[in-house]
């Protein structure tokens, strides 16, 4: 099978402007809500995408862990090379894909810390080998190999203190703030429904993308 002869043909729902609304966090709340319903792999996989001082972008895909007030919550190690670069730009966008349901949804807005507060909160919740992997992890630096990482994880995981193991301040949580939402639903013959919502002021402005 040649890569250019692979094509599905999109029809299981539309997007009508009526539909959307004029809220994108309520529509995204909704598709969201979509995927989980529908049993989606990973719901909540979202491609993070950060550009560095030297304006090379870079993605990966990250977990959302919170939806509030129309913004993005993830985690991650402030030293990584996600977390670098977001230092040096704040602008950063996300990608939603649900291919079960054929759509997308991106997002493009401005990152922020969130508070220590709140990170101390999330890491306290998270099981105790996630809370290990979070302090043993030089995220994005090179190791020498697998097993440096795994005799640094059996030594802390059989310390008695080990489950009051606190937050290290490297490692907490983004906020992203939205400036555009672009929802894209899959349609037959590539007319592909694209609805985007871009922040004008304080007040959304709804438009129509071409396939």
């Amino acid at each position: 099978m040649k890569l250019a002869d692979i094509r599905l043909n999109y029809s299981k729902h539309t997007l009508e402007e009526a539909a959307s609304g004029s809220n994108p966090a309520e529509l995204f709340r909704l598709w969201l809500k979509d995927a989980f319903d529908a049993n989606v792999s990973e719901p909540s996989a979202m491609v993070l995408s950060t550009v560095s001082e030297r304006n090379r972008p870079s993605s990966r895909v990250v977990l959302l862990k919170g939806f509030d007030g129309g913004k993005f919550l993830f985690y991650s190690n402030y030293n990584s090379r996600k977390g670098k670069e977001i230092e040096s730009n704040q602008f950063v966008s996300l990608l939603f894909f649900w291919p079960e349901l054929e759509r997308q949804v991106r997002v493009e807005g401005v990152v922020c810390r969130e508070s220590a507060e709140s990170s101390d909160n999330y890491f306290n919740s998270r099981p105790l080998e996630s809370r290990i992997g979070a302090i043993i992890s030089p995220q994005s630096e090179v190791v020498e190999g697998r097993e440096i990482l795994e005799k640094r994880f059996g030594e802390i995981l059989a310390q008695k203190e080990a489950a009051q193991l606190n937050r290290p301040d490297y490692w907490g949580g983004y906020v992203v703030d939205p400036e555009v939402f672009e929802f894209w639903q899959g349609r037959p013959g590539r007319l592909h429904d694209r609805i985007r919502f871009r922040k004008d002021q304080e007040a959304w402005v709804r438009e129509r993308l071409a396939p």
